[in-house]
């Protein structure tokens, strides 16, 4: 079976993101073990962006020109073998079976019955934890819609979805989470909303936590469209040990139908290169807990235990979205984790489909946004562990070269980097202004308490 993720590729009018020498691009997913889909022909030449599967399970990304006709399935494995041999070869091998020789139209022979990547989450869904899914939203209703349909569509046994609206100028979301509460003898998950009037994703976040009933607690946006297997994976990547603190996981457009959103895809996306290899980290390794490029996990798409949570005192509310420092609460969280004994597991298999910003305009105040976020992040790193500065010291070297080199891996795809758009080479520059965006951010939260302790 497929699953497409984009309408065809067909582009929507987008002010300000128009390029004539841009075509969209076809987002779907392959799943090598049976027939491989057809890609359909529109008559002109086109491109694909397929993220192939086995057993669910992601295994790598290929993006390949496809001619008026479009491919058919043998040419469609022929273009995604090279891509996806070194992975699947290895999975063979963790099942006892000698790796195939190339990838046809009719798929891989793979018996799921002794498949270990299913066998894990059979053991993980047999223990199922339960989790609490908790969606920040501010002013996107649209979208918002979207998540929680794709929310009540999940395969996990025990879960409840927690809708956070942050500062809301009117009563959208309470409705829109009111009506979809319905009956309490219909199918899917229990649905609660929360209201939390301080603007900033952090204030968000951790009015979600206190509301969670879950052990697990799950964050996403409402710009967002988790794979039905999402919180499946979440809980397999917590069945590595009681150790592991956080989970995060692999984040795909959902749709590269206009230029600026298949440039921030070459430029890393929101996995930077994490790419579909599952990873287990600690303050040991295998990097920097202060150094976090690539991402040990991304805001995107992350769930903690609630412990865990606990001990590092929630979310920075001078960090993130909605505040001065435009982002870092996420990376902060993570690095605290590991700096106090937790491992940070990333199981791709915890699939997230994101909408990117959609006109130039948007991608440039976002990438904006990770510059100040970046420094401001290391400045509410040494106010909450003034001991940090030794390594942070000691990794200058390495950040160094991250910035006068290639801005680090980009996301599978076509060798040739991105040439980026006049404005978009200022991140030095933008990173100078975190730490005094952090400083008024700080100030900003403090006067915002009061305000809400005096009401």
């Amino acid at each position: 079976m497929t699953a497409p993720a984009s309408t065809a590729g067909q582009a929507r009018s987008v002010p300000g993101a128009s390029d004539p020498g841009f075509s969209p691009l076809l987002v779907m997913d392959a799943e090598l073990a049976g027939p491989l889909p057809a890609v359909p022909g529109t008559g002109q030449p086109r491109r694909v962006w397929v993220l192939a599967r086995l057993h669910s399970e992601p295994v790598g990304v290929g993006v390949f020109p496809a001619g008026p006709a479009g491919l058919t399935p043998s040419q469609l494995g022929a273009l995604l073998w090279p891509a996806v041999r070194e992975p699947v070869t290895a999975r063979f091998g963790a099942a006892g079976l000698a790796a195939p020789g190339g990838l046809t139209g009719a798929g891989l022979r793979a018996d799921p019955a002794a498949w270990p990547f299913l066998q894990r989450r059979a053991a993980a869904l047999d223990a199922a934890p339960l989790i609490s899914a908790v969606v920040c939203t501010r002013g996107r209703p649209a979208g918002l819609r979207t998540c929680l349909r794709a929310l009540s569509q999940q395969e996990y046994p025990a879960f409840e979805v927690v809708v956070v609206d942050n500062a809301a100028a009117d009563d959208v979301v309470r409705d829109l989470v009111v009506a979809g509460q319905g009956d309490p003898g219909q199918d899917g998950p229990p649905l609660r909303y929360v209201a939390e009037p301080r603007p900033g994703l952090s204030w968000a976040r951790n009015a979600g936590i206190a509301a969670a009933r879950g052990e697990i607690i799950a964050f996403l946006d409402d710009d967002e469209e988790p794979d039905r297997h999402w919180l499946a994976g979440l809980a397999a990547g917590f069945a590595h040990g009681d150790d592991i603190g956080c989970v995060s996981g692999l984040v795909v457009p959902a749709r590269l139908d206009t230029p600026a959103q298949e440039l921030f895809e070459r430029l890393g996306g929101h996995c930077k290169g994490r790419g579909c290899s599952p990873a287990v980290f600690s303050g040991r390794g295998p990097q920097s807990p202060l150094y976090p490029l690539p991402p040990f996990g991304v805001g995107a798409n992350m769930a903690f235990r609630r412990g865990a949570l606990a001990r590092i005192g929630g979310f920075d509310t001078a960090l993130g979205a909605g505040t001065p420092t435009c982002a870092g609460e996420d990376t902060l969280a993570l690095t605290l984790l590991l700096l106090s004994g937790y491992r940070v597991a990333y199981e791709p298999a915890a699939l997230m489909r994101h909408d990117h910003r959609e006109d130039l305009g948007g991608l440039r105040r976002q990438l904006h946004g990770y510059g100040v976020g970046l420094t401001a992040y290391y400045t509410a790193l040494l106010r909450h562990r003034p001991a940090a500065l030794a390594g942070l010291l000691r990794l200058i070297p390495a950040a160094a070269g991250y910035l006068l080199g290639g801005k680090g891996q980009a996301s599978p795809g076509p060798a040739a980097a991105p040439v980026l758009p006049r404005g978009f080479r200022r991140q030095p520059w933008w990173m100078l202004t975190g730490p005094a965006a952090y400083l008024r951010s700080t100030a900003r939260q403090s006067r915002a308490t009061r305000r809400v302790h005096r009401c």
